[in-house]
């Protein structure tokens, strides 16, 4: 069994976008960089994107991907991404954007569409051409389930009686296009629409400004998230369990989560009904409770910056229910 092939590399650092600077949320569109990050990095964030045509149903998502202010942050701290206010850049960028360079675009995006659906043809054209073979040969699915044995048993039909058979087929159907058909009018394809999940081209590549700011995080989450991180395990938001995180030991495809994981400060007092609450759901639902903070030594609970926090060593424990 042969290993998948590894995601290419997107060039580093690559943009992430914030909506506007007075709504942070941060989304990549580009699907090599989002296969590269749950890849190399275990970065997972959340699929938003829905379907053009049935844009209320939330079962089939798509691309963009939304990240977690802890996700976005890690990656700008790590030099992997940089922040580009969408926004802003989409307007200076139209600004520079010529006319001739808009209708080349237009024109690579209808090129594109008329090999996808030339493609699609050839596709249904092949499968057509097997499933007509077949029929000369006169197989059924039946027939191709049996047993070796009985297949050598079979004597080939004669090619006549195949054609003649074949040829009752198509004449009952003297409005269906034959093959022959389907080969000349692969060229007169009507163009599909694509829709490019990037913009640029036609803008161009966002530059990185080191005044944007960084993701805005609460200070005892990051260090719990950034913590976790290290230690190689995957993690998606939790508010479906009442937690902050959802811990995975490895990529959700493959893995339940372990852990439902909730920041608090060192010195922060914890309800008693809120650890043996927390500990039977985690229970409950096959996981365990598990609470993290920065260690005593290391004041931040009233700091903004979460780099105070994460500098300092985390200690984390797993709270379980005995059902006693």
């Amino acid at each position: 069994m042969t290993r998948p092939a590894e995601p290419p590399a997107p060039v580093l650092p690559f943009p992430i976008f914030q909506i506007s600077s007075k709504i942070e949320r941060h989304l990549l569109y580009d699907i090599n960089v989002i296969t590269w990050l749950r890849k190399t990095h275990h970065i997972l964030g959340v699929l938003i994107g829905t379907l053009p045509q049935i844009p209320q149903q939330n079962v089939f998502l798509g691309l963009p991907l939304e990240l977690m202010p802890e996700e976005a942050r890690l990656l700008a701290e790590k030099g992997l991404a940089y922040i580009v206010e969408d926004l802003e850049w989409h307007e200076n960028g139209m600004k520079l954007t010529t006319h001739n360079e808009r209708e080349a675009f237009r024109r690579d995006l209808a090129r594109e569409g008329r090999e996808a659906a030339r493609a699609a043809e050839r596709k249904q054209m092949e499968s057509t051409e097997r499933a007509m073979r077949k029929l000369r040969l006169g197989s059924t699915p039946d027939r191709e389930a049996k047993g070796s044995s009985e297949r050598n048993d079979q004597t080939t039909p004669d090619p006549e009686e195949s054609e003649s058979l074949f040829s009752a087929v198509v004449s009952q159907q003297p409005g269906s296009p034959s093959v022959s058909d389907s080969r000349a009018s692969i060229h007169n394809m009507e163009a599909w629409n694509i829709t490019p999940t990037t913009s640029y081209p036609p803008l161009p590549t966002p530059q990185n400004n080191p005044g944007t700011p960084l993701p805005t995080v609460n200070p005892s989450s990051y260090a719990l998230f950034k913590h976790l991180h290290a230690h190689d395990y995957f993690m998606s938001p939790g508010l479906r369990f009442g937690c902050q995180f959802l811990v995975y030991p490895g990529d959700p495809l493959r893995f339940h989560s372990h852990f439902l994981a909730v920041s608090m400060d060192w010195d922060e007092e914890i309800n008693l009904l809120d650890m043996v609450g927390g500990g039977r759901l985690g229970t409950g639902v096959k996981k365990g409770w598990l609470i993290g903070g920065v260690e005593k030594d290391v004041n931040v609970e009233h700091t903004t910056d979460a780099e105070e926090a994460t500098d300092a060593p985390v200690r984390t424990f797993c709270i379980e229910w005995g059902g006693m």
